[in-house]
Formats: C-alpha cells, sequence, structure tokens
C-alpha cells in the first residue's frame, strides 16, 4: 500500500515507517520544513513532502493517491511550548483537514488517528484499582493537549458516523524510545528532593526511590517500549473488525516500583531507598484485551527488558530502534 504518516519524523512516525518499508509498502510523510530530524530517514527511502497540518493545501497534497494514513501529527506536551491556540489549530483544525482530505480520496482504505491516555482521568485520590477499558473509562480531559486529542477523537467518530469511513483509535500510553528508560524522572530521588516529605531523604547524592502510597503499596503504572506501539500500528493497519473502534495500545502489563527500582539499581549501580509519598499516587493498569482480540496485539517488552535494551543501546548496541 501507499501509506501517509503525519508525524513522521518523531520516536513513533520514525519507527513505524521503517517498519512500513520493511513490510514493502511504499512511505510518504508530511513534515515541517527545515525539520532536522528527516535526517533519520534517508535511509529508508521515503517520500518526504513538505508542509503543515495547518495548511489545507499541504495536506491535501500529501493525501492524495495514498492508501491509508497514520494521522500521529499533533503538538504535544513533551514538544512545545505550545500555546492554546497552537493545539487548538494543529490537533483538531489539522486533524479536521486530514479527515476532509481523507474523506475525498476515494482510494483510501484506512485512516488511524493517534490519541493518548491522557484522556483518562488515571490520577485519583487512592489511585485505580480496576484497570482501564477503553470503552468503559470516560474521556475526562484536562488540559489543553488532552482536551484538543479528545476532540480529534470526537472528529474521528463523527466522521465514522456521517460518511462510514473507515478510521481507527489508537490510543498510546506512555511510550519510551530507546534508552530513555534509564533516565526516567520517577525513579530518581532528585526529582522529589524539594516535596517536604522527601526533603530529610536529599543529602545531594543521586538515589534511586521506590515510592508507595500512604497504604504501602509501590506504585503502578503502565506504559510501552516504542517497538510495542510500532507493532500496535502495524497490526491495527487495514484490519476491517477495527473500523470505527477505539483501541488502547500498551505493553506487556504495568510495572511496579518495587520490581523495576531494585533491578535498575543493579544494573547502574546507584543505590535505593523506599519512601512513602503523601501525594495522589500513580497506581493504574490497562486492560489490553480488546487490542488482543480485534487486531492480534501481543506486546513483548516489559520493564526488565526495557531496561535491559537500554543499556544495550547507550553502550552503542543495534535493537531495532531509530533514535529520537
Amino acid at each position: 500500500m501507499n501509506i501517509l504518516i503525519t508525524g513522521i519524523t518523531g520516536r513513533i512516525g520514525s519507527n513505524v515507517a521503517a517498519s512500513l518499508v520493511a513490510a514493502g509498502h511504499t512511505v510518504r510523510g508530511l513534515v515541517w520544513p527545515k525539520d532536522p530530524r528527516t535526517e533519520k530517514l534517508q535511509p529508508l527511502g521515503v517520500e518526504l513532502v513538505e508542509g503543515t497540518l495547518t495548511e489545507v493545501e499541504d495536506v491535501n497534497r500529501a493525501v492524495d493517491g495514498v492508501d491509508a494514513i497514520y494521522h500521529l501529527g499533533a503538538a504535544f506536551q513533551g514538544g512545545g511550548p505550545f500555546t492554546e491556540s497552537e493545539y487548538l489549530d494543529i490537533n483538531v483544525k489539522g486533524t479536521f483537514h486530514v479527515l476532509e482530505a481523507a474523506r475525498r480520496n476515494k482510494q483510501l482504505r484506512h485512516l488511524i488517528f493517534a490519541s493518548t491516555d491522557a484522556v483518562y482521568a488515571k490520577y485519583p485520590p487512592g489511585g485505580m484499582d480496576n484497570p482501564i477499558r477503553e470503552d468503559e473509562a470516560p474521556r475526562l480531559p484536562t488540559g489543553w493537549y488532552s482536551l484538543s486529542k479528545s476532540l480529534g477523537e470526537e472528529l474521528c467518530n463523527g466522521y465514522v458516523r456521517s460518511f462510514h469511513m473507515p478510521i481507527t483509535i489508537v490510543r498510546f500510553c506512555l511510550v519510551v524510545g530507546a534508552g530513555e528508560i534509564l533516565d526516567f524522572r520517577q525513579f530518581y530521588l532528585s526529582a522529589f528532593k524539594n516535596r517536604p516529605e522527601f526533603a530529610n531523604l536529599w543529602d545531594g547524592v543521586e538515589k534511586l526511590i521506590v515510592l508507595q502510597d500512604t497504604g504501602n503499596r509501590p506504585y503502578k503504572k503502565h506504559i510501552a517500549d516504542v517497538r510495542d506501539i510500532v507493532q500496535g500500528c502495524g497490526d491495527v493497519l487495514d484490519k476491517q473488525p477495527a473500523f470505527g473502534e477505539t483501541i488502547q495500545l500498551g505493553g506487556p502489563g504495568p510495572f511496579t516500583w518495587d520490581t523495576a527500582v531494585p533491578y535498575l539499581s543493579e544494573k547502574l549501580g546507584i543505590p535505593y531507598i523506599e519512601a512513602v509519598s503523601q501525594g495522589i499516587p500513580t497506581h493504574y493498569q490497562f486492560d489490553l484485551s480488546k487490542a488482543r482480540n480485534l487486531i492480534g496485539f501481543e506486546p513483548q517488552f516489559d520493564i526488565i527488558r526495557m531496561i535491559d535494551d537500554a543499556i544495550a543501546f547507550r553502550n552503542g548496541e543495534d535493537i531495532g530502534v531509530l533514535p529520537t
């Protein structure tokens, strides 16, 4: 198939492009003019169309003649700062431009819209005891990024209902690229040294920290290695059971701090401590049964493998991931 990827230079987009090219597809990317990250795409031989999601003609040129679209491009928290108007223009109006261009493309077989787990209220007091299911947990976005992505979802659902378009919404959890798990801030005491309950633990020397809530439960979080997200993006492509559906993607399961931090401590040679946080805890996971049942998604990279591969990547080994 001829496939367009918006956001092709990002950590997910570039690796999705590499996977699609390896599978024999022809890939086109919509890129900002003079985006320096296009250099990593050169070995892939993909077609690059310069333009922006905010310009209708740029989007029309990019969409023309393609069979499928991965709409990954967006203004997001880690890439800013962005103003409220920029979130609206890029994430909402930009999605509208992609949908309109796709609607006029009579050969389009599938449009995949990338959303986010930020649309859930994942941090209630006391944490979440039950796994999050995408068809049961309400969207409760806060802040302009999650609000704009929620509006993008609503646009996609509207185009499915109104025009019977083959659209799938995939919600990504926190996605970790090559080597990045080693720098995950919530594993490090220095990230909390200015909070009163941790002030007496900080002596100027970095340590790892096993965070616990006031009930002495270790923190629990569900993230994903970029390779699992790329796998999910490949699994969903052209799958008719996924048309009109919203599907959560994530790693094989959640990790807890009492598993991840001691292992990281052993690998990095940094001591760790245990400490209770008085704040709202991190304690959630996703139910991925819908992704498994509809598209055959089987993620492979748990927290231990992520740490091992991150160390290998830092040591110059090839783990099959393009740099961010």
